[in-house]
């Protein structure tokens, strides 16, 4: 794979669609409550060696998400038919989407992708430290119901078996999290799993979704081995944010699912409901 990082990493495309949002929301108390998918899709390339967005794009309307982060994105390369891919899946679920690349691919281009039920007001590609390939991290502001800002930060780290550079990584991401005034979702493929020092960069000031004992395991999705990807929501309780804020936010974890998805990809969707509170 010819691996040449964009000059144009930054220019990202960001849907017209207007989508109403589907989270609920307690105004008397300003909760709202969120569910979060995240899906390494492989483009859309089953384990039938099939390209096949639309059975992709069931599997995440059946979750009924508010929020999706996608890793492993093709726009218009030849490999999956020449396909913006997250333009294909904001349209076919009616909701905004974002693209951001790592590399130039095939005719195209090699990334991740967020779809949200509400407005994006701003999308940035964090550049990360380069490993076998280049990374960003795709930070994407939306505009929560309320006027509540919120930051979602989709990872897809590095692979190899060293993980230093995905620790170096992963603390990158980290300190920008933590230097933010916003509540933030970090999710993604982290390619690294729990008790291992990449996971424990996020064990302080950010809360886990953790999945059921008897189902956390993500890869591979047709007989899965290992955890490896994750939701973590900042800050955590009694934590401040790192820049002066208009209020102070608390996280609950109200249910995390592994969904038994075994063809689409070669991992497994993990779905999180999420409950945010704001205190002003």
């Amino acid at each position: 794979m010819r691996r040449t990082v964009l000059a144009a990493v930054f220019a990202l495309s960001v849907s017209v669609l207007f989508a109403s949002a589907s989270c609920a929301q307690d105004t008397s108390s300003d909760k709202t409550t969120l569910r979060v998918l995240t899906y390494n899709i492989k483009r859309g390339y089953g384990n039938d060696r099939v390209t096949d967005l639309a059975r992709t794009a069931k599997v995440i309307e059946a979750s009924r998400p508010d929020l999706v982060a996608l890793q492993e994105v093709d726009e218009n390369c030849r490999r999956s038919g020449g396909v913006d891919q997250a333009r294909w899946f904001g349209e076919k679920l009616s909701m905004h989407h974002a693209f951001v690349p790592f590399m130039d691919y095939d005719g195209g281009r090699y990334g991740m992708a967020v779809l949200s039920r509400f407005p994006i007001t701003a999308v940035d590609a964090l550049p990360l430290p380069e490993g076998r390939e280049p990374r960003v991290a795709l930070v994407a502001t939306m505009e929560l119901p309320g006027e509540q800002t919120l930051k979602m930060i989709n990872v897809h780290f590095d692979y190899i078996s060293d993980d230093q550079v995905r620790f170096e990584q992963a603390k990158k991401v980290r300190d920008a999290i933590v230097s933010g005034s916003d509540p933030a979702i970090l999710l993604g493929d982290f390619n690294d799993q729990p008790h291992s020092r990449t996971l424990g960069l996020f064990e302080e000031a950010f809360v886990e979704a953790k999945k059921p004992e008897g189902n956390r395991l993500t890869y591979a999705s047709d007989d899965p081995k290992r955890e490896i990807d994750f939701l973590f929501a900042y800050p955590a309780a009694g934590e401040s944010t790192g820049k002066a804020s208009s209020g102070s936010f608390a996280w609950q974890i109200d249910h995390v699912e592994v969904i038994d998805e075994p063809v689409a990809s070669d991992h497994r969707p993990v779905l999180s409901v999420l409950r945010l509170q704001t205190k002003q």
